[in-house]
């Protein structure tokens, strides 16, 4: 037998509740704003004018849009994310703060074919196999600016490990890797673009643990020349 829903099966975003109700709670402005949000939306601020638009590529459920609209950062938000059940979560409660569900959008990054002032990225790309495909697409969409937040160091680290975190019964294993910090930064500016590094708020540029891994969480921002 073959079937082709194996993206849905085997993807650890769709078999977290847990995740899912802290994304609502994320949506309904009940859970404390994300650092990294906060600086995400800060770090853009510079490069807008007013009528951008400003497109979040995994975005989860799309609560990155209270980060903008909360600083009036005059934008038109739009989002994408590769899980049906945390898109389903933005378009039932963003409405209630003026995103039309229509901003988000079901879709894998390298299915994306976009055209974006400013293209956000935060805290995805260390999940994927590797970063070349999904970041070459997102660079080729923004027409501005680029900020990404990944987990980058001196030197690549690649793991595929068991994700404990899941559901009771789930047996899902996932991507954690850590990108060399000078390649990952010359891969961007070698399609067009100024990048600089900022050091992360949150973490201070300390290791994380997340899911009982470390990440080295790193903000990239990108100017087009």
């Amino acid at each position: 037998m073959i079937g082709n829903n194996g993206w849905l099966a085997y993807s650890i975003w769709e078999h977290s509740a847990q995740l899912k109700e802290l994304y609502k709670q994320r949506c309904l402005m009940l859970a404390e704003e994300m650092t990294c949000a906060v600086q995400a939306a800060e770090l853009l601020i510079p490069h807008v004018s007013p009528g951008d638009t400003v497109l979040d590529v995994g975005c989860g459920s799309g609560y990155f849009y209270h980060s903008l609209r909360n600083r009036q950062i005059p934008v038109s938000y739009y989002g994408i994310d590769a899980a049906p059940s945390l898109i389903a979560i933005g378009r039932k409660y963003l409405p209630a703060y003026g995103l039309p569900p229509e901003r988000l959008h079901i879709m894998r990054i390298e299915d994306m074919e976009a055209k974006a002032d400013h293209v956000i990225c935060m805290n995805v790309l260390s999940n994927m196999d590797n970063y070349h495909r999904p970041l070459e697409r997102i660079l080729q969409s923004a027409q501005k600016t680029v900020i990404i937040r990944e987990s980058c160091k001196d030197e690549a680290e690649y793991k595929y490990v068991h994700d404990d975190f899941l559901d009771e019964g789930c047996d899902l294993k996932v991507y954690v890797n850590a990108y060399a910090k000078n390649e990952f930064m010359s891969f961007i500016e070698s399609y067009g673009f100024k990048a600089e590094y900022v050091e992360d708020r949150y973490t201070s540029g300390r290791p994380q643990m997340v899911i009982g891994h470390s990440h080295y969480w790193s903000f990239f921002v990108a100017e087009k020349l």
